[in-house]
Order: C-alpha cells, then sequence, then structure tokens
C-alpha cells in the first residue's frame, strides 16, 4: 500500500512538457542557425567531435531527475503489511443538512459551511472511533459508510453542497430511518447520530416515529443546531453572485429561522441532547465530553502498518541524474567512438 504525504507537489510535473517545449525549440534554433552558416558535410568537418546523440541524452537525464525529485518531494510511504488490530470505540454517523436554507448566512459564512467545519472539527477530536456520514434534504443518501478513514470522511465531507441533491426540502425523518441502516451488527459498539441542522422539518411529523426506530436500534440521537432563531433570507447565487433572494408563492421573501424546538424534542426522544453550533470551540467540547462518557466496545479493523518514507531513493535517483547531465561532455567520448558503434569511421572515409 503506498500513500503520499504532499500531493500538492505533483502539480510540479507541469514543468516536463515545459521542459520539452524548450528543449525543442532551442534544437531547432540551433538547426536552422547552423544551416545558414555552412552545409551539413562541412559542418561535420567542421566540427568532428559533435554529437548527435548527447543532447538527447542528456534532457533525458534532466526529464528523470526532474521527476524523481518531484516524487520525493510528494514523499511516498509504503505498508510493509496488513495488520488486523483491536479498536475501541463508538461508530458515529453525521446527517448533514443540505437543503437551500442552508445557505443562509445568518452566521457566517453560511449554514452550509459552518456545518461542515463543526463536523471537520469533532472529525479531528475523535480518537479510534469510526464514522459515516448521510446528507439529506427532502430525501436522505448516503455519503460515505461507517469507516474508520478520517482522510476519506473530510473529502467527502467538503464535497457536500447544497446542490448535490435535486429533491429540496428538508426531511430528518428519513436521515434518521437511514442512519439505522448504517451501523454493523456484527460489532456491538455504542452508536450515536448527529443530526446538523437548521431544525427546518418537513416531514409531517415523521421525526418521532424514526427516533424511536433509532432508539430500538441503540442509537443515541444528538442534534446540533446551526443558523439563528431571528433567522435570514436565503440567497440564490450564481458564480458566488447573488442574483436573488428566493421567495414563497406569494412573492415574499423567504426568512429561514433555526427552529431550536424540533432539535431540542428529537435529541431528548432520542436520549441525546441538544447542542447549539454558533460558538464551534464550545459545541466540540460539548460533544467530546459526552463522546468520552460512552463505554468503548471493540472492533476489528485491518490497516496497512509499518509505512516508512521512500522520498530518499528518489531524492538520490534526482540527484545522480543531474550529476550525471553535468559531467557528460556534449561531444563524441573517446571510447565510444572507438566502438564505431554506427559505422561513424565508414561513412567519414565515403565523405
Amino acid at each position: 500500500m503506498i500513500q503520499f504525504d504532499q500531493k500538492i507537489y505533483f502539480y510540479a510535473l507541469v514543468l516536463l512538457p515545459l521542459m520539452l517545449l524548450v528543449f525543442l525549440g532551442v534544437q531547432l534554433w540551433k538547426k536552422k542557425t547552423q544551416n545558414n552558416f555552412s552545409d551539413t558535410a562541412l559542418l561535420k568537418k567542421l566540427a568532428p567531435k559533435k554529437s548527435t546523440f548527447k543532447a538527447p541524452f542528456k534532457f533525458t537525464l534532466q526529464i528523470l531527475g526532474v521527476t524523481a525529485i518531484v516524487v520525493a518531494l510528494v514523499n511516498p510511504k509504503a505498508g510493509t503489511k496488513l495488520e488486523t488490530v483491536k479498536r475501541e470505540g463508538v461508530d458515529i454517523v453525521f446527517a448533514v443538512d443540505v437543503s437551500k436554507s442552508m445557505l443562509a448566512e445568518d452566521i457566517a459564512p453560511n449554514r452550509m459551511e459552518k456545518a461542515k467545519r463543526l463536523v471537520s472539527e469533532i472529525i479531528n477530536e475523535l480518537a479510534s472511533d469510526r464514522i459515516g456520514i448521510i446528507a439529506y434534504a427532502a430525501q436522505a443518501y448516503p455519503q460515505l459508510p461507517i469507516t474508520t478513514d478520517f482522510g476519506a470522511a473530510k473529502m467527502f465531507l467538503q464535497g457536500m453542497n447544497t446542490d448535490m441533491l435535486s429533491s429540496q426540502g428538508t426531511a430528518i425523518s428519513d436521515a434518521i430511518e437511514l442512519a439505522t441502516t448504517y451501523y454493523n451488527d456484527a460489532a456491538q459498539t455504542n452508536r450515536v447520530l448527529f443530526i446538523v441542522s437548521d431544525g427546518e422539518d418537513h416531514s409531517d411529523g415523521g421525526a418521532a416515529n424514526a427516533v424511536s426506530k433509532a432508539i430500538d436500534a441503540g442509537i443515541k440521537v444528538f442534534t446540533i443546531g446551526v443558523g439563528t432563531e431571528k433567522g435570514a433570507p436565503i440567497p440564490l447565487k450564481k458564480k458566488g453572485i447573488v442574483e436573488s433572494l428566493k421567495r414563497d408563492s406569494e412573492g415574499e421573501v423567504v426568512i429561514t429561522k433555526r427552529n431550536t424546538e424540533t432539535l431540542i424534542e428529537i435529541a431528548s426522544a432520542g436520549n441525546g441532547i441538544y447542542i447549539d453550533g454558533e460558538n464551534t470551540a464550545n459545541a466540540v467540547a460539548i460533544i467530546k465530553e459526552q463522546l468520552n462518557q460512552m463505554d468503548k466496545m471493540a472492533f476489528e479493523a485491518k490497516q496497512f502498518s509499518d509505512y516508512k518514507d521512500q522520498f530518499q531513493w528518489f531524492l538520490g535517483l534526482g540527484l545522480l541524474m543531474l550529476f550525471l547531465d553535468q559531467i557528460i561532455w556534449e561531444g563524441k567520448t573517446g571510447w565510444i567512438s572507438k566502438l564505431n558503434l554506427f559505422n561513424e569511421k565508414e561513412n567519414e572515409t565515403a565523405a
């Protein structure tokens, strides 16, 4: 298994086609200039030591050297073996509201980005727990199944937005019902569901039944509120520019407010608590305290161990290629000329 520490350095590989263009341009310029000076046969007599293959050979060394150094900067790591390890933790599912109301900017920069930041900060505080992610609006859709890969969780989290689901509305009940299918019955871990939302619910009271099913499945339901009770309009943007505000059927500007009461009711019925997400640090501290109070159950997880840095091999290879490029002379090498690999002496005699 290979991991890359600094993938951003892969962008440096754009130097390779640029180097090729420069090399080809220089070679064409040299050839044109030489042809203007004299014909090919006379040039061979004037510069008998000039090699035709050294320039591309040296350029190849440069390309290999730069490529190897870029790979060294990325710092590939190799996992030498796959182990089954025992871990203790809690199974946590985040159900994130991606309805249009999450675009409201009553909390900076908007409710959607605030929700993603909250979940990301919570993940940063986790140790050996497992996590899953659900996105929901009028319907709920799985984003990431239960996993120990926090890096993948953050990647999926950052890709979430209010345009990812075509059906709009807010059906918290669907998110809760989908969450009950996430947990592995074979692993008897404590089960936690965090609903991150502004509390708007268009599921016609179905959340109560969904919470009841979650309790029967051994799931504790917590709610995290984003937004303010004062509320704000929903901006409709195109390319980051506000074009208009969302309006209802009567043409009035829609003001969306955080429904704290609904979130408190869901958390209370789900044996959890409601957490105000306005202050990220306070919210994360409360959640961390709640999770620490739960019993950690053991489960097995397979993971690659003994990851070792491999950058030194690529760095050494890159420096070697560049060193060879510097010490190799562009003219013909004496001992290679003696080998007469390309019948150069016969060609010169014939000429």
